[in-house]
């Protein structure tokens, strides 16, 4: 691959990277969304978040993991007990994390 190749696959990248993001703002701005459609989007980052934790919780070493030696699902009860009462990410990742390597630790 000479350089003009490499320049022309990172363009192509960029494109393909900023476009989806970019064309829904474009169309988007300055218009009034239904109620439904608005509530509808503000269940996407839940919905992702769940996707991308999941795997991580439930399969740490890519097979199924419901075991008191899943730390990592053993730590996520508290923390998403965290989460739900004193609603502050900062707090919650920082619970995540401490519990983790406690876990790390002492098992």
């Amino acid at each position: 691959m000479d350089q003009s190749q490499i320049f022309l696959a990172i363009c192509g990248m960029a494109v393909v990277t900023c476009l989806p993001r970019i064309l829904p703002a474009l169309l988007l701005s300055g218009r009034r969304l239904s109620p439904w459609i608005a509530r509808w989007l503000s269940f996407v980052p839940a919905t992702v978040l769940a996707a991308l934790l999941a795997p991580a919780l439930l399969c740490p070493e890519h097979k199924l993991a419901l075991s008191f030696d899943n730390i990592f699902l053993l730590a996520a009860i508290p923390t998403f007990a965290a989460a739900f009462f004193l609603k502050n990410f900062f707090v919650t990742v920082a619970v995540g994390m401490a519990l983790v390597a406690l876990a790390r630790y002492f098992v």
